[in-house]
């Protein structure tokens, strides 16, 4: 057997790409909140074995994009406008934290990282999955969590990095659930604009008015899904 083969073979690895399908698949909407899981045919969906979905279903569960109930299974993890609005509070609670420390940590390096990360999602174009492929609807997402993580960086707590990492993804999963339901409520033109102000303010070191700008800007994309998501889903 050679490498790749035994690579192919081993439970964990499979166990981890079943992971990496499912929470990509949930938090980019394509599984939708309250759909059942079910193992086979999670395991028929990404040919993958029930071991290893079993596993990685068990894994999504711990961290919330999962729910798993007494006799019934797994489920995808409902969303509702209350939880947006707690999760919103608390991504502005942690992160403005966040970033008053990575800017009194402010280096030369951080910065051009920062600009780096900001040229690139500008000029990434937001996409929805029906006007190309999966890998580019994605790519928006991924540099737009860049550029947010990469402010933070500089923190000085892996604990809080991984916390707000983790709110991010849950926020991405409402923005994508509700661009796939209505796209033009979600396309503000305005994002880009509050970026760049925004790395403005961090490359002038000033906490306080990136810290507010900051919160407005999650208040702003909190107000713009309020008009989609009602008390259960999209």
């Amino acid at each position: 057997m050679n490498a790749s083969d035994k690579t192919l073979s081993d439970p964990r690895n499979l166990s981890e790409q079943a992971y990496d399908l499912i929470r990509r698949d949930i938090l980019n909407g394509t599984l939708f909140p309250g759909d059942k899981l079910q193992i086979e045919a999670i395991s028929d969906r990404y040919s993958i074995g029930v071991a290893p979905v079993r596993e990685a279903l068990n894994r999504l569960s711990s961290e919330g994009l999962v729910e798993r109930k007494s006799q019934r299974g797994f489920f995808v993890a409902a969303i509702s406008m209350t939880a947006l609005e707690e999760l919103v509070k608390t991504r502005i609670w942690l992160e403005t934290l966040a970033l008053r420390e990575s800017i009194l940590n402010h280096d030369e390096v951080w910065e051009e990282q920062l600009v780096l990360a900001y040229h690139r999602l500008a000029r990434t174009h937001r996409r929805l999955p029906s006007e190309a492929g999966r890998e580019e609807s994605e790519e928006w997402e991924l540099r737009h969590k860049e550029f947010h993580l990469l402010l933070l960086d500089r923190c000085g707590s892996s604990w809080l990095l991984g916390f707000c990492s983790t709110m991010m993804d849950q926020a991405g999963r409402y923005r994508s659930l509700s661009m796939n339901v209505h796209p033009s409520l979600l396309r503000r033109q305005g994002a880009a604009a509050e970026h760049e102000a925004l790395l403005a303010a961090v490359v002038d070191r000033d906490a306080d008015r990136a810290c507010r700008l900051l919160e407005d800007h999650y208040t702003t994309t909190l107000e713009g899904l309020r008009g989609v998501i009602d008390a259960g889903s999209p």
